[in-house]
């Protein structure tokens, strides 16, 4: 017995199956992951490290270095890279597609381990970075406040706003950035402490040594035991200033008498601003697997009850992925709905049959509904490759049924009964459908064998369209018979009255002039059989010669409405005269883009994941809805590009955000360039005058708007060189006046400020009136081991430079 004649004769058992189906598709449809792109995993681990104060150089000569050559033959590898910058070393390791990132991660943990006594004590340990979707946020949030400054809304934010956004359900992290962070400043008076003969090494060992809580261990009082501890952790500001840190003459000399303490902020190294107002910038990462859709309405519930409690603070989204994907998701689900309609109109055109309409038309969904089964128990999200592949297979469903169904018809016409007709037809093609929908699923049999990009991206489809098909051919093989041996209907063309009888009798009309058209045709092609397989040829010739013409890349461009600019100064440009930079680009957008909802800009860098110096900014321009203005963001990208160059020797970069930020930097080069050609070698001149020479090569290529050299101008530095010989016949070394120096300067984390529960740093350092100009660096004291102290200027020597 087949499986047609099986469903036609047990209706019910069939019938159950059926629902069974559509009810797992439908919870599965309800609990699918929804996502823009299938989940993919680049083969690349990043090892960040940050040295403060560290000069690139020193970055790749101390670190990167290192790293690279205890990297090197960690199994799978296949290529490493890596960058240096001012306080930031970046290493790269790709490795083949298909290696195993856990295993690969934990085989470099393990040789940077054994490693890392070859690499500075005083560095920040290094961060390795696995690239997987969810560590890129999926929406941004901006934090204003008409009530608070800087400080106090990057406090508020993170004591008051952070906690409830990652209670929020597939929330895995919310990091904030942007404001400034609290630190507690304390200001020597270079003066003074030369007068007194201190050095600043000595005050940040007495800071240190002062605050401290510590248990000295038990005692026996009776019967209980008792444990010892001394308390002597700072309280307020007031217990740092009454800190005592030597005698003079008999008279103890306090924090008070040669510095200043204050209730401060970190220096400014990133400023974060929207709409022209400064803001502090929330990211919201999600957990893997989670619905991105799904979790950015949660955040948007949290935030609307923070808005709802008349907090002092005003939250708005600067980016939100979850837009991009609900209006993707949309347009395939209207396309897919579109084409399903489409296929019952043109059934009802050809069949000229309700009742066939209508059980195909019923075949249709179950075979959607279930392919959603399918693709949850297979851990698919439904993005917009899965969903057209789906919308693909929409079409091919209905082919196997129209072929069942039309054998069936045609038995019917006969004059065979509904039960013998269906059983004989299906019987008959049952095993030609078979055939027909394994030979398509075939075509996407490589894809399943693919590697690489192409193989995470295009997987999907394969799966979705081969799964559609095969309930396709299950649906014309049992729903299918079973429905026609019970609701198909006789032709009943001459007692069809009305409208219905002249559309019926109008397309019959049209399909036989379609009819004897074709057969005209296709008797001259027969005739004239040269002329037909030339024409063939040529049209084949033709069409390969044009193939050229046709232009190749990954992924399409696609209008997000929203622009991204990026800038760089000159190096070593301060961070507030990028802002101000900024501030004017704000104005030009405003001016000229009447479309911008949001305007975001960040000057300098609060991430270590990548580095950017206070010379680079970035703006992010959200527009309006599509439907709301007249102008693609690809017009208002070429609008702005002539207009931002605002001062010479800048760098700016004007470009359409095509969509998939998760995806920057995962592999394709740096950023989300289109194109990057790596230039190498040993001599650093010789490099820079080649990328030049390609740099202007591909400026000249028409369509090219801009390229970009990834080494950029060094920072001016000046260089301190101990003499040797006269700091070791003093008893100094050249850490000691190294450390002397970064704390003098740069300053030193002497302890911690404990309050609340919050841990604050204790910075110590010279004032700004001592230490911002050049001339004043040579007269840092430092001490000798007999307790003396004398200028820095006696054991260094100062030599301006650019840095690498």
């Amino acid at each position: 017995m087949s499986l047609a004649e099986f469903s036609i004769h047990r209706p019910v058992t069939v019938l159950m199956a059926c629902l069974i189906a559509m009810l797992l598709g439908t919870i599965s449809f309800i609990q699918i992951p929804v996502d823009l792109m299938p989940e993919m995993e680049y083969p690349t681990i990043s090892v960040t490290t940050v040295y403060e104060g560290g000069a690139p150089e020193e970055m790749e000569t101390l670190i990167s270095r290192p790293l690279e050559q205890s990297l090197a033959s960690a199994p799978g590898t296949e290529e490493i890279t890596s960058s240096s910058s001012e306080g930031n070393s970046r290493v790269r390791v790709r490795f083949v597609y298909g290696t195993n990132l856990d295993e690969a991660a934990n085989e470099l943990r393990e040789r940077i381990d054994r490693r890392r006594n070859l690499l500075p004590e005083d560095i920040e340990p290094p961060v390795m970075y696995k690239f997987d979707v969810s560590q890129f946020p999926i929406m941004f949030l901006s934090v204003a406040s008409d009530t608070m400054d800087a400080k106090q809304l990057r406090h508020y934010a993170e004591k008051n706003l952070q906690y409830r956004l990652e209670r929020t359900p597939g929330v895995a992290q919310t990091r904030v950035s942007g404001g400034l962070r609290r630190q507690i400043h304390v200001y020597l008076d270079l003066k003074k402490i030369r007068a007194l003969n201190l050095s600043v090494a000595q005050i940040v060992q007495t800071l240190r040594r002062e605050n401290l809580n510590r248990p000295v261990g038990p005692v026996f009082e009776g019967r209980y035991e008792v444990l010892l501890r001394t308390q002597g952790e700072f309280e307020n500001l007031q217990d740092i200033l009454n800190v005592a840190v030597a005698t003079r003459n008999g008279v103890p000399v306090y924090i008070r008498d040669i510095a200043t303490v204050e209730d401060s902020h970190e220096d400014i190294r990133y400023i974060v601003r929207v709409n022209g107002e400064s803001a502090v910038r929330m990211y919201i990462y999600k957990q893997s697997g989670a619905n991105t859709v799904q979790v950015s309405e949660g955040v948007w519930r949290e935030v609307d009850k923070i808005h709802a409690e008349g907090l002092p603070v005003r939250m708005e989204s600067t980016w939100d992925s979850a837009n991009f994907i609900r209006a993707s998701i949309s347009n395939v689900n209207d396309a897919a709905l579109a084409g399903a309609g489409l296929a019952i109109f043109v059934l009802l055109f050809f069949l000229r049959s309700f009742s066939s309409m209508l059980i195909i038309g019923v075949a249709i969904p179950i075979s959607v509904i279930s392919t959603f089964a399918l693709m949850y128990f297979n851990g698919f999200t439904l993005n917009t490759v899965s969903f057209g592949g789906l919308a693909l297979g929409v079409g091919m469903l209905v082919d196997n049924g129209i072929v069942v169904l039309e054998n069936i018809f045609r038995h019917r016409e006969g004059g065979k009964n509904l039960k013998a007709a269906a059983v004989l037809g299906s019987r008959q093609v049952g095993m030609a459908i078979t055939a027909s929908t394994l030979t398509t699923i075939a075509v996407f049999v490589p894809v399943l064998f693919m590697g690489g990009v192409s193989a995470q991206q295009f997987q999907q489809l394969a799966w979705v369209v081969s799964f559609a098909l095969l309930c396709s051919l299950i649906m014309a093989l049992t729903v299918v018979p079973v429905l026609c041996s019970r609701f198909l209907t006789q032709d009943l063309s001459r007692e069809r009255r009305g409208l219905g009888g002249a559309l019926y009798r109008w397309t019959g009309s049209v399909q036989n002039r379609w009819m004897h058209s074709y057969t005209r045709a296709l008797e001259w092609s027969l005739d004239h059989r040269v002329i037909v397989v030339v024409l063939a040829v040529g049209l084949f010739t033709s069409s390969y010669y044009l193939m050229p013409f046709i232009g190749v890349e990954l992924q399409p461009e696609v209008d997000e409405g929203q622009i991204r600019i990026e800038l760089k100064l000159e190096p070593g440009t301060r961070v507030e005269v990028t802002d101000d930079t900024m501030m004017r680009i704000t104005d030009i957008v405003n001016r000229e883009v009447p479309e911008a909802a949001y305007i975001m800009t960040e000057a300098g860098s609060s991430s270590t994941f990548r580095f950017r110096g206070g010379n680079e900014g970035r703006a992010r321009i959200d527009l309006v809805d599509q439907s709301q203005r007249n102008r693609s963001a690809a017009d208002v990208a070429n609008t702005l590009r002539p207009l931002l160059n605002l001062e010479p020797g800048m760098i700016v970069r004007t470009r359409v955000s095509s969509g998939l930020f998760r995806r920057r930097g995962s592999g394709f080069g740096e950023g989300d360039d289109r194109l990057s050609v790596e230039v190498r070698g040993h001599d650093i001149e010789t490099i820079r005058e080649l990328s030049e020479q390609v740099r202007e090569t591909m400026t000249s290529i028409p369509g090219v708007v801009s390229a970009q050299l990834s080494r950029l101008p060094g920072v001016p530095e000046m260089l301190i060189s101990v003499d040797r010989a006269k700091a070791s016949s003093l008893g100094l070394s050249v850490a000691e006046v190294a450390d002397t120096l970064e704390t003098a300067i740069g300053g030193t984390r002497a302890s911690l400020y404990r309050e609340e529960g919050d841990e604050y740093d204790i910075l110590v350092r010279l004032r700004e009136e001592d230490r911002l100009e050049l001339g004043q660096v040579n007269n840092i004291p430092i001490t000798l081991p007999d307790g003396s102290t004398i200028p820095i200027e006696s054991v260094v020597r100062m030599k301006r430079q650019e840095g690498p």
